[in-house]
């Protein structure tokens, strides 16, 4: 069962559960929205929490919540866009020249070369308190997920305390590419077995099926275009699904003409909502 329940500005934006997993979306909105911010996810559970994906926006859009990237201990990163890391280079910076300590992120060798070299050594590489090249680990620890074996693509599986995150190859971009195989490395989240959450994706049914029938999925919090082409599963491919699973589905990373379409009349469960945790039990 999931509720949802509105963020208090006199409660302040909580970084603990009390006990059950929580979901709560800093922002809901494609890479170039203006209005929802970009679809940064954060995770709680107990006193366990990861933020997912920390774009241009993400350092803005947690201050309207009365937070700053600072109080972010944990990062999982799906991809290098900027609405999923165009925030990283302030929390880096911040944590290491403000806070004076290193967040974590869950993350693989390969995939932390190419962050580094290709986004944020540019900005970061040269210190500010000491001479010499910096590296990823001056401003992160990194944690190291294991390959995760029984699934038809490439999945890595981290333990971060309570919370348990399978991170799924998906087929985002080139739109030319067959399938994740042929794909720049692009990364879902399967929390906790039971939460499925896409990130960005070409519309691909063989990944739903595929991960409906191995594990107790109860959501899925899927990307969603809302028209049809480029690099995003759209609302119209999505609509074609069978019933069954588009009453698990909420749809996230939209444009800002959302309020021209109506989710729940096409089978859904809604649009996701900034602002909003949402719990499970």
């Amino acid at each position: 069962m999931i509720n949802k329940t509105a963020w208090k500005e006199s409660e302040g934006l909580r970084l603990q559960s009390k006990g059950g997993l929580e979901l709560f979306f800093v922002g809901v909105g494609s890479a170039f929205t203006k209005k929802n911010f970009q679809n940064n996810l954060l995770v709680l559970k107990g006193n366990d929490h990861v933020l997912i994906d920390c774009g241009t926006l993400c350092p803005l859009a947690l201050s309207e919540f009365g937070r700053s990237i600072m109080d972010i201990q944990n990062f999982i990163i799906t991809h290098s866009h900027a609405d999923h890391i165009g925030g990283l280079e302030e929390a880096a910076l911040m944590d290491r020249y403000v806070r004076g300590s290193k967040p974590n992120m869950v993350i693989n060798d390969r995939y932390k070369k190419i962050l580094w070299d290709y986004s944020l050594k540019g900005g970061s590489a040269y210190g500010e308190s000491r001479q010499g090249w910096m590296k990823f680990e001056d401003y992160f620890n990194q944690l190291k997920p294991k390959k995760f074996k029984g699934l038809s693509r490439e999945c890595l599986e981290y333990q971060l305390g309570s919370i348990n995150v399978k991170l799924f190859r998906t087929n985002h971009i080139p739109d030319v590419a067959p399938s994740w195989k042929q794909a720049h490395i692009s990364y879902g989240v399967l929390i906790d077995d039971k939460i499925f959450f896409s990130s960005d994706t070409k519309f691909d049914r063989e990944l739903l099926d595929d991960f409906l029938q191995k594990f107790p999925v109860e959501y899925i919090f899927h990307d969603c275009q809302l028209y049809t082409g480029g690099v995003h599963s759209s609302i119209q491919e999505l609509s074609k699904l069978p019933k069954d699973i588009k009453s698990k589905m909420i749809l996230c990373h939209y444009g800002d003409n959302v309020d021209d379409f109506n989710a729940v009349d096409e089978g859904f469960i809604e649009f996701a909502q900034r602002g909003y945790y949402y719990s499970f039990e």
